[in-house]
């Protein structure tokens, strides 16, 4: 109890999260007289780091960011407007298709709807779009970054549930999918039975051929990465490395990016991993103590006294991490509870990479639900949207995708089929 308190409390303080998460763990052995524990510490962030799947995070952040600055995205975006831009709402379609062809590059939701409300909001409101819709479509379509494969969020769940990354990528692709439909199912009510959508207009015959054979280039770096780990040829590791190359080959073709660009690129992507592992290795340690003390037994047995159904296990796990998606960033909550939960999860037989599509859609939500909601102060800040207004607008969008979710959690298929076929070659 005093841990929590610590941990919440610094939490609040405005502490960043992996400096509150270390002083938890003290906290923890002082009250719990552990204190031989504390020379084994360093031993133990070093150790947490000494993983191959951890390579994975820089090369994929490394694609997005030569995403960003090579312009590829835009690219995508026209591509969507052709395809989709001439329907009644196409626009708002376009944004949700291209949010799902982005999510397959960039695996990254905060990243995504940066990029995406630059861009998107502004156009929408240009052709008519009201404002608050705008940033909900885009808001809520930024959700499948961490989903649809390649997904920062299933590697760092791999990591910390000690489970393969490219089952866990393959798992996305479905559930990923059915979030798509469902978003475009809220498009067309609103189109329906709403105050309905601007019209679509449709562009000269020769320059969207054009558009779509300069925009669909970029649509191959997806392609590469699933189809190469699917065929068994790749691992994700090496996936990220191919892809990298293939984003900054594209970036100079293009002329949207030169050498000297390079290093600001690289810097991003060495802050950016490394803030990620920091919070990988100060968790690990939170981990090993509560371990140490048998924490995790006890959340068996606690569970377990609760509920002996996998069904409703999941709910619980999907209500605690909306709850905690809620105060903390998407990446902490997975690094910070799987692995307490994953005991649990063996001792109910509930597939683990089931469990991680489940727990990373769970978390992902929390990125556009206040009061912290960080994707959804990005489209406030890109649109100038009052947080009242944009929340309301994207409850309907919200409550789709946790229609998918709760059927995630009920269908494991959803999640298995792919990777058992991909296992079953």
């Amino acid at each position: 109890m005093i841990t929590l308190i610590v941990f919440f409390g610094l939490l609040f303080a405005g502490l960043p999260i992996v400096g509150t998460i270390l002083i938890a763990a003290v906290v923890f052995m002082a009250t719990n007289d552990l204190a031989v524990l504390y020379d084994s510490i360093p031993i133990q962030l070093y150790g947490a780091l000494e993983i191959n799947s951890l390579l994975a995070i820089p090369l994929f952040l490394l694609v997005g960011e030569i995403m960003n600055k090579a312009g590829l995205t835009q690219r995508l975006i026209a591509v969507a407007e052709v395809l989709v831009g001439s329907m009644k709402g196409g626009l708002a379609y376009a944004n949700l298709f291209t949010n799902a062809m982005a999510a397959s590059i960039l695996g990254s939701a905060v990243a995504q709807i940066g990029v995406m409300s630059k861009v998107m909001i502004p156009a929408m409101e240009r052709t008519g779009y009201n404002r608050a819709f705008s940033g909900a479509v885009t808001v809520s379509a930024g959700l499948l970054g961490p989903i649809i494969p390649p997904s920062m969020l299933m590697i760092i769940y791999g990591v910390v549930a000690v489970q393969p990354i490219a089952p866990l990528f393959i798992a996305g692709i479905l559930p990923g999918l059915l979030i798509v439909a469902a978003l475009a199912l809220v498009i067309m009510c609103f189109g329906i039975f709403g105050p309905g959508l601007p019209a679509g207009e449709r562009g000269d015959r020769s320059a969207s051929v054009k558009v779509l054979l300069e925009g669909l280039v970029p649509a191959l770096i997806p392609l590469v990465v699933i189809g190469g780990i699917m065929a068994g040829v790749m691992t994700p590791t090496e996936s990220g490395a191919i892809a990298a190359v293939m984003a900054l080959v594209l970036g100079f073709v293009y002329r949207e990016i030169g050498v000297r660009d390079l290093g600001k690129i690289l810097f991003d992507v060495g802050t950016n991993t490394a803030t990620i592992t920091g919070l990988i290795a100060a968790a690990s340690v939170l981990s090993w103590v509560l371990a140490f003390q048998g924490v995790p037994d006890l959340v068996v047995e606690y569970m377990k006294n609760l509920t002996d159904s996998p069904f409703v296990f999941l709910l619980l796990v999907i209500v605690l991490m909306l709850v905690l998606g809620m105060f903390l960033e998407s990446i902490s909550v997975l690094i910070v509870v799987v692995p307490l939960l994953m005991p649990v999860v063996t001792s109910l037989g509930i597939d683990p990479i089931h469990f991680g599509v489940v727990c990373t859609v769970a978390t992902v939500i929390g990125l556009v639900t206040p009061p912290v909601g960080p994707g959804l102060y990005i489209a406030m800040v890109q649109a100038d949207i009052r947080m009242g207004a944009l929340f309301a607008a994207t409850i309907p969008f919200l409550a789709a995708v946790m229609m998918v979710l709760v059927a995630i959690a009920a269908v494991p298929e959803i999640s298995t089929w792919l990777p058992a076929m991909m296992n079953g070659k």
